[in-house]
């Protein structure tokens, strides 16, 4: 890292900060990253990381009034999206790589002749363990599980839990085996 850029990183930490959000000591922030708190019935958002995170460009961190709590050394990878409405927790040494959604919330289907947009997002804490490794373009929906040291290949969707330690591929992600 250049001087240059370590600078520019510690000013983007520094403005995010002065907008309520917590950071760790060394976290490194490239250009485009965006960090958003938002409100929910009239609370602010928070957003928490341990030290030692990375975060590449174009990296979208929106709690939209709900909750985004990194462990430490956290890796998210370019044009990754967070949306912690229900609540997002990683643990420590996971890799999130490019283009991966994370979520915690989804619409709730209303009887016909009443707009889904109308009706209250359905908050669903999404929890990840430490040490896994989220394969590029991976899509982790709400309400999901995974385990320490699981491994999401790349491309899948992730609609339920997977436990510990396993691989998993496809859509949706099925597991195909254990790395015991």
């Amino acid at each position: 890292m250049t001087l240059l850029s370590h600078t520019l990183s510690r000013l983007r930490g520094a403005w995010f900060a002065a907008h309520g959000a917590r950071f760790g000591p060394n976290c490194r922030f490239e250009h485009g990253v965006s960090v958003e708190l938002g409100l929910r019935d009239g609370h602010s958002g928070v957003i928490r990381s341990g030290a030692r995170c990375e975060f590449l460009h174009g990296v979208c961190l929106h709690a939209w009034g709900g909750r985004i709590a990194l462990a430490d050394r956290v890796f998210i990878g370019p044009y990754a999206v967070l949306y912690g409405h229900g609540g997002i927790e990683i643990g420590a040494n996971t890799l999130v790589s490019m283009h991966c959604r994370i979520l915690s919330s989804n619409h709730t289907v209303p009887p016909a002749g009443t707009d889904i947009r109308s009706q209250p997002d359905l908050l669903l804490p999404t929890k990840i363990g430490r040490d896994a490794w989220l394969g590029a373009g991976v899509t982790i929906l709400g309400g999901v599980t995974i385990g320490d040291g699981c491994v999401v290949g790349a491309g899948a969707v992730v609609t339920r839990d997977l436990p510990p330690q396993t691989i998993a591929v496809g859509v949706p992600a099925t597991v195909i085996r254990s790395r015991t």
